[in-house]
């Protein structure tokens, strides 16, 4: 990829400030090669990579090294995007908002620094993956177990930065964040919490602390940069008992999730409940063509052969339950009696107990994996998916409200149709993957339209999205507008009181500095 230089800098003064970033990380960690910013494109990107090039990536390995950095990027006005291991995958992966801004890769910082077994916490910095959280666990024999997304390969604090999702009790991984370390914008250090005391033995322990929490004020934010943090983890449960059931027709998530939303609310489940459409478990037996050759959406008949070729019904529920064996039981009897009033067909139990084969390949059992980004490989040739994912509440009513529109705009850009919803205590994200092959113009073409459709259609009904591709950051951000956007008046604000010279991460959610607001799209 060509060098894009940063916004209003010559050559000779991106090359000085590259040198001044070498004499902090050493020539080694400054990568600006046309080879180096290819790296740090986005693979899954819906279009060229060319939209969104990096003209460098710097990578310190030190909270030290950070500061230095962020503190030569103001001297020489040159925008940084950080990232923690630049695994976002279907959200522009490791390539900036802005192009022409240098990469802050901070994948060499990974220390697990605690792990506190009695406490049930952890502290680990950017470049730490679910994998390296995970063997360190079970190397040291720590009775606790991780909440992992469906792509294990990421960074367990830049997922929960991200408002990442998974699928056991502590799936709501933002909320188990607990105290920061964070280099602001000019490169001083805050620590956020009970940790602004210095010493305090609480900082990973009470999420809140003398003053406003600011914890937040960091997540899918460009206010700072977090070199470490704290998030809680679930006690290790001795068994599990699975819970798993097909459900015939797509109306079905209607009962569905109020039925599940009750006992989540109740604690009966306590889990993030996932449920997902028939083609959420045919990605996973292999690609499209295997299945269906032909232009187009796959056609409402052809979907019904391959249900009944596979005996899959168009949703499925696979509720989990964790904990002492006698309390599984009775929470398993509930449900199959809640269940019961609106279905006949039965749950298939699966029980694990502490010591049985690991079941990796579901992220509700704790285990990090890698096989849901086989989905990726639905479309043949350079496969990628984007995801477009409203927030409900999670009743019958707004629910199917949403799933119908949602389908019916998908429908209309003659796409293949995969949905989910993860139920939360009073939300549902209800995700919609379009999955295309990059090599496939017409595809890419496709998918562009149906994503406007989609953040039009939604914010017409009512729902806004938690999380989005770098491309639709601006499309998405102007959906919340309240009183002519004033969210995002106090947002930009807020970011160019801390953020004066526009340093780090221009763009990012829609928030554009000052110095920078009219690259906006």
């Amino acid at each position: 990829m060509e060098l894009t230089l940063p916004p209003g800098r010559s050559d000779a003064q991106f090359q000085a400030a590259l040198r001044a970033f070498e004499g902090v990380v050493g020539a080694e960690w400054v990568f600006d090669t046309d080879l180096d910013r290819t790296t740090y494109s986005d693979i899954y990107a819906v279009g060229p990579e060319t939209a969104h090039p990096p003209s460098a990536a710097v990578a310190p390995a030190s909270v030290e090294e950070v500061q230095a950095i962020v503190r030569l990027a103001n001297q020489h006005r040159i925008p940084l995007w950080p990232i923690s291991r630049g695994k976002n995958l279907g959200y522009g992966t490791a390539a900036p908002r802005l192009a022409g801004s240098v990469v802050l890769d901070l994948g060499r910082m990974r220390r697990i620094l605690e792990v506190n077994p009695d406490l049930g916490y952890c502290v680990v910095e950017p470049g730490v993956s679910y994998f390296d959280l995970y063997e360190h666990i079970q190397a040291n024999q720590i009775p606790l177990m991780l909440s992992v997304p469906g792509n294990a390969w990421g960074s367990v604090l830049g997922n929960a930065l991200e408002r990442g999702i998974g699928y056991t009790p502590m799936g709501n991984h933002t909320r188990q964040l607990c105290g920061m370390e964070v280099v602001m914008p000019d490169g001083d250090l805050v620590r956020t919490g009970m940790g602004a005391m210095d010493g305090n033995h609480a900082w990973h322990c009470f999420p809140y602390a003398f003053g406003p929490g600011l914890d937040q004020l960091f997540c899918q934010s460009n206010l700072g940069i977090v070199t470490k943090a704290g998030l809680w983890l679930m006690p290790e449960a001795e068994t599990q008992l699975a819970l798993s059931m097909q459900a015939s027709e797509e109306d079905d998530i209607a009962w569905i999730v109020d039925t599940i939303a009750p006992l989540k609310r109740a604690g009966v489940i306590s889990q993030n409940q996932f449920v997902s459409s028939w083609l959420g478990r045919l990605v996973l037996m292999g690609q499209r063509s295997d299945f269906y050759d032909g232009p187009g959406a796959i056609p409402e008949p052809r979907v019904r052969e391959l249900l009944r070729q596979h005996d899959l019904g168009f949703w499925y529920v696979n509720i989990r339950l964790y904990g002492d064996d006698r309390i599984t039981r009775a929470q398993a009897d509930v449900i199959k009696e809640a269940f019961a009033r609106h279905t006949r067909s039965t749950f298939v139990e699966e029980p694990w107990r502490k010591g049985d084969p690991f079941l990796a390949v579901d992220p509700s059992f704790g285990a990090p994996s890698a096989v849901p980004l086989a989905m990726g490989a639905w479309t043949g040739g350079r496969g990628a998916h984007l995801g477009f994912s409203p927030v409900v509440p999670p009743t019958s009513a707004h629910v199917m409200r949403q799933f119908r529109r949602s389908r019916q705009r998908i429908a209309e850009h003659d796409l293949d149709f995969y949905a989910s919803f993860t139920i939360g205590d009073r939300h549902a994200n209800n995700m919609n993957m379009l999955m295309f092959d990059r090599d496939d113009p017409a595809q890419i073409a496709k998918v562009r339209r149906a994503f406007d459709a989609l953040i039009a259609d939604a914010r017409e009904a009512g729902y806004g999205e938690y999380r989005t591709h770098l491309d639709w950051m601006d499309p998405v951000a102007r959906t919340f507008d309240y009183n002519d956007h004033a969210q995002m008046r106090l947002f930009e604000r807020i970011k160019d009181a801390l953020d004066p010279n526009g340093i780090v991460a221009p763009g990012k959610q829609g928030v554009w500095p000052a110095a920078y607001r009219e690259h906006r799209a």
